[in-house]
């Protein structure tokens, strides 16, 4: 039988609406594109679980602020700090109690839980996600680029009480290029 059809003498039940719902795609939105083997879940990420042939056990899942998420049948599971992978497995064994060889797919669906922030002179401003390492270059490259009256040479980053320096004109130029840093969650990149 192929997946998606139903045997001849069953009803053909309705997935659960969420389990349905499109990737959201925005400069604040993860979609599919963290690596499911190195990423590092956390609090307020939103996942995706689908279990084959159980579309009232699937379905988008928030990972509450203690770093757990709460799943039909089988109660409470840690999920922060486990890759997608890792947790998609621990699932599978925890549904193995109540399910016969239940097949388990985990997605991060939204990141919430790493940010980097870009405001001021740019031509998109807000919160992206940190899915994998991004320098200050690359950020502003998402946020669109410098606008015309930007201060490319005092732009600065905020690290909670650090304050660092960014010369976007001489990293361009290939000089003091150890100013190109990798963002950390909670980054504030502002571009007077």
């Amino acid at each position: 039988m192929l997946l998606g059809q139903t045997a001849p003498n069953q009803t053909e039940t309705k997935p659960a609406p969420a389990a349905e719902e499109k990737p959201e795609v925005s400069p604040t939105s993860g979609g599919a594109a963290v690596d499911p083997r190195s990423y590092r879940i956390g609090a307020e990420d939103v996942l995706l679980l689908r279990i084959w042939r159980e579309p009232d056990l699937s379905g988008l899942f928030t990972v509450r602020p203690d770093g757990k998420i709460n799943l039909m049948l089988v109660g409470e599971l840690d999920a922060a700090e486990r890759t997608p992978v890792e947790l998609e497995a621990q699932i599978a064994k925890a549904y193995e109690k109540v399910l016969k060889n239940p097949l388990v797919t985990l997605q991060v669906q939204r990141v919430e839980s790493k940010r980097y922030y870009i405001s001021g002179e740019v031509n998109r401003t807000g919160a992206f996600p940190l899915i994998r390492p991004i320098t200050v270059l690359e950020a502003l490259t998402m946020a669109g680029g410098i606008r015309e009256f930007g201060n490319a040479k005092k732009i600065v980053i905020m690290r909670g009480k650090e304050r660092i320096k960014f010369n976007y004109a001489e990293v361009i130029k290939g000089k003091k290029l150890e100013q190109n840093i990798a963002l950390e969650p909670g980054d504030h990149v502002v571009v007077p």
